[in-house]
């Protein structure tokens, strides 16, 4: 057992850190403490050894006293530094979770919920999110044995028998997602010119509107990125997850008591201008799938509903900046349930009251215009944070890179806030061009997140499963023979089957949406400066 101590902080200085025990074994923790983290989990082994490349106190020396002596050195490397790391307790990280998943993404699940049935619609909500909740405490046992681990990257060369190709693979895989996909950077340039779009709709003298509204929301979230540690990322992502949550409260609320639907046509059928024929009437719900519903529009409802809780790439970061990393589990339970209930309620309540014909995504734009434009102004804050907190994850992997054993990491040097607010500005850019260029962006989502999800939302921690029990002495398909035992297993290679099915099936589902919005006409052109609005 290894004590976490250091000299008693000056009069001037913070002390930083409060564990005091750490308990080490050969293997993981048993019963409660494994779940919900606290004072008696039990830290099992390595699987190989300290990397120096990514440790800053000297791989073998460290090595010998396991987790306690690395995370020990680690926070004496920091002591007496401007710039500390290592300050999160779990409630900042709680924040920064909730900041993460409470977002917009929830305004898409009443569409799920309209092309798969309310019930099987609710059931997935909870099945993927237990899934990922599993999946995030295997990834977080792994950071205990492993402290040193900043990013995914380095755990991905770690799973794979510390091969450099493995790193680079999953470098490439981690800054292509969050510059690319889902709730991160270019998406947020795209939402936040919808949103400026939407509030300025009837002002007919904006020159090249989404362009324009592009630049500037780029613009904002560049400034909003510079903090330099989710502590201070903490305090932020506390108010955009509380004006999320009045969002999406407020356009539930909208929902229920507008007389009908945006768009509500009283006819049971009716032609459009465009000579289409359309069904009207009163909101149509359905508890299962309608009839004629597509596998490619059901797998699609089904992968926006797993990409919204897959956010595994940033946790290990998360855990890199907590005081006492043992505690990240009571941040993520009270994340899963708020998620489960949020995303639930909502998603449900909209959808009943919303329909079948009169659903869009976000569901924003099934509101009438004043109750839509003030739903949609809360989310605000989300609209740049999120993308925010990608960006200073994304610019992290390579300062900590740029500055290993630098004083620039830890001090107010002008050398180490020009390079931060460097990388971050190129970040920014670069989102802004794949927004602007790309002008079948958002079915494009779908598709990388099928590529990069699969790996960092399954097939890691299916891997990292294994590879734990071996580094503790029972690889539990050979030596433990337990009921628990095959248990286990069998759900680990029934993730790493889930991540090769979201690879393949969901890519082609993915594929197939792209060739439908080109074959719709819904595609866009390039830097285009037609409104994007709701």
């Amino acid at each position: 057992m290894s004590s976490l101590q250091q000299d008693p902080p000056s009069s001037t200085e913070k002390k930083v850190v409060e564990p005091e025990d750490y308990k080490t074994g050969s293997t993981t923790s048993p019963g409660l403490s494994a779940w919900f983290g606290g004072r008696n989990v039990v830290v099992g082994p390595r699987i190989g050894p300290v990397l120096d490349s990514i440790f800053e106190g000297g791989g073998s020396e460290s090595e010998e006293g396991g987790a306690a002596a690395i995370l020990d050195k680690q926070i004496a490397l920091e002591d007496g530094h401007a710039i500390r790391y290592r300050t999160c307790s779990w409630q900042k990280t709680a924040a920064l979770l909730f900041s993460e998943y409470i977002c917009l993404a929830i305004m898409s699940f009443p569409w799920s919920y309209s092309v798969l049935g309310l019930v099987p619609g609710l059931i997935l909500t909870v099945v993927v999110a237990a899934v990922v909740l599993y999946t995030s405490l295997v990834l977080w046992q792994f950071c205990l044995r492993h402290p040193e681990v900043r990013d995914v990257c380095d755990i991905g060369q770690m799973l794979f028998w510390n091969k450099k190709w493995a790193w680079y693979a999953t470098a490439a895989m981690f800054l292509l997602n969050n510059t690319f996909i889902q709730v991160r950077q270019a998406l947020h340039v795209l939402v936040g010119a919808k949103y400026l779009n939407t509030m300025t709709e009837a002002d007919d003298n904006i020159a090249c509107r989404t362009v324009s509204f592009s630049i500037i929301v780029t613009l904002i979230c560049w400034i909003c990125s510079l903090p330099r540690t989710f502590d201070m990322l903490s305090k932020i992502g506390t108010a955009s997850a509380l004006f999320t949550f009045i969002s999406v409260l407020l356009a539930t609320i909208f929902a229920a008591v507008q007389n009908h639907p945006a768009e509500y046509d009283p006819r049971d059928t009716y032609t459009t201008a465009s000579g289409a024929a359309a069904v009207g009437g009163s909101p149509i719900v359905t508890a299962f799938p309608v009839a004629g519903a597509t596998f490619v529009a059901g797998m699609n409802a089904f992968l926006n509903i797993a990409y919204t809780f897959i956010g595994q790439i940033t946790l290990p970061s998360f855990i890199a900046e907590m005081k006492d990393p043992r505690d990240f589990p009571k941040a993520l339970w009270a994340c899963t349930i708020a998620e489960v209930i949020v995303f639930s309620i909502v998603g449900a309540v909209v959808y009943a009251y919303t329909g079948n014909q009169y659903m869009t995504a976000p569901a924003f734009g099934s509101l009438d215009g004043l109750f839509k434009k003030v739903s949609f102004s809360f989310m605000i804050p989300t609209l740049i944070f999120l993308g925010v907190l990608y960006a200073s994850v994304s610019a992290r992997f390579l300062f900590f890179r740029i500055f290993h054993n630098s004083h620039h990491k830890n001090e107010h040097t002008l050398v180490g806030w020009a390079t931060w607010a460097g990388i971050l500005l190129a970040t920014w850019i670069l989102a802004f061009i794949i927004a602007e260029v790309i002008p079948f962006f958002s079915s494009l989502l779908s598709l990388m997140s099928s590529l990069f999800d699969s790996f960092f939302g399954f097939i890691f921690w299916g891997v990292a499963y294994f590879r734990m029990r071996k580094a503790d002495g029972s690889i539990a398909l050979v030596k433990d023979r337990s009921l628990s035992g095959y248990v286990w297993a069998g759900v680990n290679v029934w993730i790493i089957v889930v991540g090769v099915f979201f690879l393949t099936v969901g890519s082609y589902a993915s594929v197939m949406g792209i060739v439908e919005a080109f074959e719709g006409g819904s595609v866009g052109s390039v830097f285009t400066c037609a409104s994007n609005g709701l």
